[in-house]
């Protein structure tokens, strides 16, 4: 039967070398993986600590005071893994945008440009910089920005202005992310305190972080879009604006605490407010995600919380474009020993666990759902085993007849595409059957 299965096979790859000039069908996942590309490569400024903005921890920062620029040699990195990149940047202060509510704006960059540069690697380039992208008068405390970077190997961003004051500095992570392939894996968490304290990259395990150790294919660009005090109705008033300078596909919002707290009668509003921002994403060509509030012993709100979650239900029947949060009044209910004293804000465990629950509900509906840890490994045909019915419809599929039932099943090599190696792969592992 092996000998018998060689020569089909063989005779399969004879068709497919011959027809090797049409065969250019491929596929990717929903959900395509954007790396970080940028990690410890050769950082240049004036001033600071470059290797903090682009080592392996985000509680280490670059920082520096008046105009200065921190760029990036990414020469080494190979340049199919840097056609497009997003370059996001990250500062730690506790509100997303210090206009709103009563944030702070200490260490974000106000006046800046992101420019590219073709000179070789090696030795910093002090002239024949381009500007790509301007921004003036910001107010956010981080910032993604999608950039052709083909044909070029160096990257910077030029600071001109800093915390919208004269004397202000920067204190930042830089991290560059592969998007040749499309801009994916891109995510933003927009919310209230409880938002603001526990999705920071930089305390303990980041969301980003806890999808990276379980399945490391994946590092999300992630922003922390949280504001302390505020309400679904600041949400509402300024999500077009926020959008707008959002560069990704996932936007979380969870607002809800704070509506609650002491409002039993506010849910009609909070259910206007949470439609709108969740038809702004849809508009936008994103994709919302709505987590359910978390419950509170402090009675204030947890008695409230209850009727509140209850129009999240119907925002989840009213679109089902929402993808589905965790759902944090289970898990506060069940272990309240994960709320600090006030009994509202979660304790330092509490904040970590939310940001793990967030991967684990986030992978197990978003990202497993385009990967094939469900699926026999090449059984592209769905028939609950893996055989030379399998090659056959790959190969039909490959020279452009034929559809695969699950072409998650089909990508043996994990790298998001279908291919000839694919292909390759599924001869070698039926030959050795």
């Amino acid at each position: 039967m092996k000998k018998s299965v060689r020569k089909f096979t063989a005779s399969l790859m004879g068709i497919l070398i011959t027809a090797s000039g049409i065969m250019t069908n491929s596929v990717h996942a929903e959900v395509i993986s954007n790396p970080v590309i940028s990690t410890d490569c050769p950082a240049y400024s004036q001033t600071g600590m470059t290797s903090y903005a682009n080592d392996e921890h985000y509680f280490s920062f670059w920082s520096s005071s008046g105009a200065d620029y921190l760029a990036y040699d990414l020469s080494e990195v190979p340049e199919n893994q840097r056609k497009k990149v997003i370059a996001v940047w990250y500062n730690a202060t506790g509100a997303f945008d210090y206009t709103v509510g009563n944030g702070g704006s200490n260490g974000v960059p106000y006046d800046y440009t992101i420019e590219v540069n073709s000179a070789v690697g090696g030795t910093y380039p002090e002239d024949n910089w381009e500007v790509i992208e301007t921004v003036t008068g910001n107010t956010l405390h981080s910032r993604q920005h999608v950039i052709d970077m083909d044909g070029y190997n160096w990257i910077r961003l030029n600071i001109t202005g800093n915390d919208g004051k004269s004397g202000g500095n920067t204190s930042i992570n830089f991290d560059i992310h592969n998007v040749s392939d499309g801009v994916s894996d891109s995510w933003i968490f927009y919310g209230d305190s409880i938002t603001a304290c526990g999705m920071m990259n930089c305390y303990g395990t980041g969301f980003a972080e806890f999808v990276h150790q379980i399945d490391d294919r994946y590092f999300p660009v992630q922003e922390n879009g949280g504001i302390g005090g505020i309400t679904s109705t600041h949400g509402a008033e300024n999500i077009d604006r926020w959008l707008e300078a959002f560069q990704g596909k996932y936007v979380s919002v969870a607002y809800g605490t704070n509506d609650a707290w002491g409002n039993p009668s506010n849910t009609e509003k909070y259910y206007e407010n949470t439609s709108y921002m969740v038809e702004k994403i849809i508009e936008s060509g994103k994709i919302p995600v709505v987590p359910k509030i978390p419950y509170a012993t402090e009675s204030a709100v947890g008695d409230n919380v209850p009727a509140y979650n209850a129009m999240i239900e119907k925002i989840y029947e009213k679109y089902p474009e929402v993808v589905k949060g965790p759902d944090f009044e289970k898990l506060f209910r069940e272990n309240p020993e994960l709320l600090s004293a006030d009994g509202v804000h979660p304790n330092d465990d509490g904040y970590a666990t939310m940001r793990k629950l967030w991967a684990e509900t986030m992978y197990e509906t978003v990202y497993s759902s385009d990967s094939n840890i469900k699926s026999v490994n090449g059984d592209v045909n769905s028939d609950g085993k893996f055989d030379i019915a399998d090659l056959v419809m790959l190969q039909k599929w490959l020279l452009g007849s034929g559809n695969l039932t699950d072409w998650h099943a089909g990508d043996l090599d994990k790298n998001n595409i279908i291919d000839v190696f694919d292909l390759c792969m599924m001869r070698k592992l039926i030959i050795n059957s």
